[in-house]
């Protein structure tokens, strides 16, 4: 089965399909170690009319749905070793082009990285470094009777996704509540998961943590705003690894502000990274990351490897657990 590697930097495909599963691949089609761009597509169409697979990852060149009848007329797949497909997925599902992404294999860092984060919030981690370094022992020893560490505190999970439920489920080795807030999560999955459903407005004014997983789209930009933060309890700390256009950054702002007891950890903000006059970097209640939640380093390998298995379940024609659709994607990230 022929299958190409595709994408707009060739150095994206060897840091993600390392020599490992370069090497798989090679096995199991008919694939050359070349990294073929658009523009590589476009010059030489003929040479890619009896392609039936497509490997990518972050950099996945744009088609529309005529392009790809015409370059691609004999594609099946495109397996994405990356997360979100919103940029270039829909025109290839149009055309009846199987789509499957490694969402999966990158929410597990982010969950990983948001549990870790859970952890030390609720020990006063972020606060008690900034008043060490400043030499405040006095407030220091006050701040000890203000977070009241992972013992039947309150967590709260907004958006029970594939990281939401991640995260779900990596919390229930500790002894935590935890509530959750989303539309299509069901009462069964909810039990599943350990956690119980409330509304937006609850879940925030309860939770001594709050960590945001909602799916990216127009529903739920700037969903995140004022009356959620400043309802937030004593010493709260909010998460925020999803997207940075679902928060009111001047909303946030204005309450971590206003409410010296409140945290804030961003891995994402709205532009990456703020302006350089944004609040954000002056807040000594803020706390930034660079979107480092992900897969990074050699975790990236593992996108990868989520998707030649999947290959292998598709090219056997057994079930596939990562494939995308058009109805998923009103909904996912």
């Amino acid at each position: 089965m022929k299958a190409i590697f595709l994408n707009k930097y060739e150095k994206q495909i060897r840091r993600v399909y390392d020599d490992g599963v370069m090497m798989r691949l090679g096995q199991l089609t008919e694939i050359e170690p070349i990294v073929y761009t658009k523009e590589d597509i476009l010059e030489n169409a003929d040479k890619f009319r009896d392609t039936k697979i497509i490997f990518s990852t972050w950099g996945m060149p744009i088609f529309t749905e005529d392009e790809i009848k015409a370059f691609f007329p004999s594609l099946e797949c495109v397996f994405y070793a990356a997360g979100s497909v919103q940029h270039f997925a829909r025109p290839f599902l149009n055309s009846n082009v199987k789509v499957f992404s490694a969402w999966a294999a990158n929410g597990v860092p982010v969950a990983e990285y948001t549990v870790a984060q859970i952890i030390l919030a609720n020990k006063g981690f972020f606060r008690y470094t900034g008043l060490m370094a400043d030499q405040k022992f006095e407030e220091v020893e006050n701040r000890k009777s203000c977070y009241m560490g992972n013992y039947r505190e309150k967590i709260g999970i907004i958006g029970c996704g594939m990281i939401g439920s991640m995260v779900a489920e990596m919390l229930k080795s500790y002894k935590l509540e935890v509530y959750a807030f989303d539309p299509f999560l069901s009462d069964d999955k909810a039990k599943e998961l350990g956690v119980t459903r409330v509304s937006l407005e609850e879940l925030f004014a309860s939770s001594r943590v709050v960590t945001n997983h909602l799916a990216n789209n127009e529903a739920t930009k700037e969903m995140l705003r004022y009356s959620h933060f400043s309802s937030m309890p004593k010493y709260a700390t909010f998460i925020n690894t999803g997207r940075g256009a679902q928060v009111v950054e001047e909303d946030l702002a204005r309450a971590l502000s206003e409410r010296p007891d409140l945290t804030a950890v961003l891995d994402v903000t709205c532009s990456e990274p703020p302006e350089p006059s944004h609040p954000f970097y002056t807040l000594p209640n803020c706390f930034l990351t660079p979107h480092i939640a992900g897969s990074l380093g050699s975790e990236v390998v593992r996108m990868a490897e989520y998707m030649v298995d999947e290959f292998i379940c598709y090219n056997a024609g057994k079930p596939c657990k990562y494939e995308v659709s058009l109805k998923m994607l009103e909904t996912m990230a």
